[in-house]
Parts: C-alpha cells; sequence; structure tokens
C-alpha cells in the first residue's frame, strides 16, 4: 500500500507540474499575443496622427484659400473692378483717355 500512496502522490505532483507548464504556455502565448497587437495598434495610432495632420493641413489651406475668394469677391464688387473689365473685354475708355495698342 505504500507503493500505491506514492505513485499516487507522484502522479499527481506530475500532473500537477503538467497543469502547470499548460498553463505557463497558454499565458505567454497571450503576453505575446498581446503584446503583438500593440505594436499594431502603436502603428495604426501613428498612421491617423499622421492622416489628421494632414487633413489639418489641408483645413488650414481651404481657409486661406476662402479668404483669398472672400477678397476676390469683395474686390469684384468695387466700381475698380467693373471699369477694369469693361476696359479689357468690352475696349471701353474714359473720357481724355489715350489708348495705345500694340502691333502684332
Amino acid at each position: 500500500m505504500k507503493k500505491s500512496k506514492r505513485q499516487k502522490n507522484k502522479r499527481k505532483i506530475a500532473n500537477n507540474y503538467i497543469g502547470m507548464a499548460a498553463i505557463s504556455v497558454v499565458a505567454v502565448i497571450l503576453l505575446g499575443s498581446l503584446a503583438v497587437e500593440s505594436v499594431n495598434m502603436r502603428n495604426r495610432v501613428a498612421v491617423y496622427d499622421a492622416r489628421a495632420a494632414e487633413l489639418e493641413e489641408k483645413i488650414e489651406n481651404e481657409k486661406e484659400r476662402t479668404k483669398e475668394i472672400d477678397a476676390q469677391k469683395e474686390y469684384m464688387e468695387t466700381d475698380e473692378y467693373a471699369a477694369e473689365v469693361a476696359r479689357d473685354r468690352l475696349g471701353l475708355v474714359k473720357e481724355n483717355e489715350t489708348v495705345f495698342e500694340e502691333e502684332k
């Protein structure tokens, strides 16, 4: 009977070691996959940060373009612009104005 108790104890201890080893392997695999996902997430964040910076730059460019368009619109509402268009497109001149044309 003593041998059987010892054998049972050895089997229990062996089973405990096998169980602990299996749990350790699973834990290492989980930690490894977590580390890989962490690196992937950092890469995604870097890509999204770059995209956000690019979009911010585009927004600033569009704001600047909007200011230029507003300035152009404001200029187009002036009498000076109307006179310029009348000269260029319609060939009109003011009184006492001499027009010189280039020979082609």
